[in-house]
């Protein structure tokens, strides 16, 4: 059992670890930069030990001043959250060295999965769909031609170490094939530090349907269902869903099946997120595996009831899972908005400052995950991401009348957001009618009138 766990991460998540942790009877020990000190998960933490400068590179991606902190509190896991180091297999095998419970997988799964052209390797041999593609890595711009005419334009060009969209590049055609394969090498070798790519035949307009899965040390994998996360910007999600409004009954089986086969394949454990893309004629196909807990797991706890936070812990101590496949149940529909300090109007600018008044949505239905409070300043130096609001009940629009509703209440002064442009989404008839693909935010934009979804004013009409 663990007894005392150290979160390698801030904000939101860091805030939502703590919570689980405190409600296990697990002590809590914070590492925090500089421009953290007033966050509030340090504020809630039974500990908290400051790592280092502002700057990602010098504290939250210090696996040294981090490990150091560990041996310092005398910790027995530390549980990295999402981002910074929670999908690095090289700092995972540091905590296995150093006798630390590393709250994920082992740190030669993350290193498999993490590796996109293995992760395909993988898949296809656990007999997982996958898209037509490269059999690996292809380094040859020649070669690539060739392989590109075979699989049929238009194909897509993407980093092998890729996220984010980054190292991702989309050819239509043999002209603008090889300037594209140049650019998404380069961007994959400055980015990351490796400019291997793979290609894949590109999906027009697919939907993007992820599945959660658990599994503990002992064997046991089950699969929590799908999220849907269509809608992105520049691959970056900004609205995620549960039940999928898309998949049937029958797909919805035969992608947990997929799921739940490629993790025992694996040897997985812990959390992990499956994801898929899924074309107009409902035939689906394995991407990749995120090996860590997703910034859009509430959606799948108010969906099942099930607290993936909790799990994750229990079953880095040792525990058999608390569920069987059986037990995992569709409740209700969930939505999830990320509210971030970004102007529309600026193409989505940053907009780090203080807060000056913040009152958060309530009432029935509504949850929301945040670390911040009135009077917080939101740092120039991470993610621009400052809470989620996840609304739920028994129906999907009774989940978006209620989302429709939060970010009404929401009020946010002193810096910009994008609530308002959330808002005009959720009451867009298309994105209703369920109809939204990964291209819906390239749509809306081109198709919906910028007075709609951009305001001055923080607090929504």
């Amino acid at each position: 059992m663990i007894k005392k766990v150290l979160i390698a991460n801030r904000g939101e998540i860091a805030l939502r670890i703590v919570r689980a942790c405190h409600e296990l009877g697990i002590k809590t020990l914070c590492v925090y930069s500089e421009a953290d000190e007033q966050s509030l998960h340090v504020q809630l933490a039974d500990e908290a030990i400051c790592i280092g400068p502002a700057a990602s590179n010098l504290s939250y991606l210090k696996a040294d001043r981090i490990l150091s902190a560990a041996e310092i509190a005398n910790v027995d896991a530390i549980h990295p959250g999402y981002g910074f180091l929670a999908e690095n297999a090289d700092f995972a095998e540091q905590c296995e060295r150093c006798n630390i419970q590393f709250v994920g997988p082992s740190s030669q799964t993350i290193r498999d999965f993490g590796d996109k052209a293995r992760a395909r390797e993988m898949a296809a041999a656990a007999k997982v769909p996958t898209i037509p593609g490269s059999q690996g890595v292809i380094r040859d711009v020649n070669e690539a031609v060739k392989v590109a005419t075979k699989i049929g334009f238009p194909v897509i060009i993407k980093a092998v170490a890729g996220g984010g969209g980054k190292g991702m590049r989309v050819a239509h055609n043999k002209v603008t094939f090889q300037r594209e394969f140049v650019n998404a090498r380069n961007e994959a070798e400055k980015a990351f530090g490796n400019g291997d790519v793979y290609l894949e035949k590109f999906l027009e307009n697919p939907r993007h349907i992820e599945i959660q899965i658990l599994a503990d040390h002992h064997g046991n994998v089950i699969h929590l269902f799908e999220r849907d996360c269509s809608v992105q910007r520049r691959h970056q999600k900004l609205i995620e869903e549960a039940p999928s409004p898309f998949l049937s009954d029958d797909m919805r089986k035969k992608m947990g099946r997929c799921a739940v086969k490629l993790a025992q394949a694996a040897k997985y454990r812990n959390a992990g997120t499956i994801e898929f893309l899924v074309d107009k004629h409902g035939d689906f196909y394995f991407i990749e595996m995120n090996t860590r807990i997703q910034v859009e797991h509430g959606v799948t706890e108010e969906i099942t009831g099930v607290d993936l936070v909790k799990e994750q812990l229990l079953i880095a101590g040792g525990a058999k899972l608390n569920y069987e496949q059986k037990d995992i149940k569709i409740l209700r529909h969930a939505i999830e908005c990320r509210v971030c300090a970004e102007d529309p109007g600026r193409n989505f600018a940053p907009c780090p400052g203080e807060i000056t008044l913040y009152y958060a949505p309530g009432g029935h239905g509504v949850r929301i995950d945040s670390h911040v409070y009135g009077g917080y300043v939101i740092p120039s130096h991470y993610d621009s991401m400052i809470s989620k609001v996840i609304t739920f009940g028994r129906t999907r629009e009774l989940a978006l009348d209620r989302m429709d509703r939060a970010l009404r209440e929401y009020l946010i002064r002193g810096i910009q957001t994008n609530i308002h442009f959330s808002r005009a989404i959720i009451r867009d008839p298309i994105f209703r009618e369920g109809k939204a693909t990964t291209k819906y935010i390239e749509e809306f934009l081109n198709r919906v009138p910028r007075d709609m979804y951009i305001t001055t004013n923080d607090r929504q009409p």
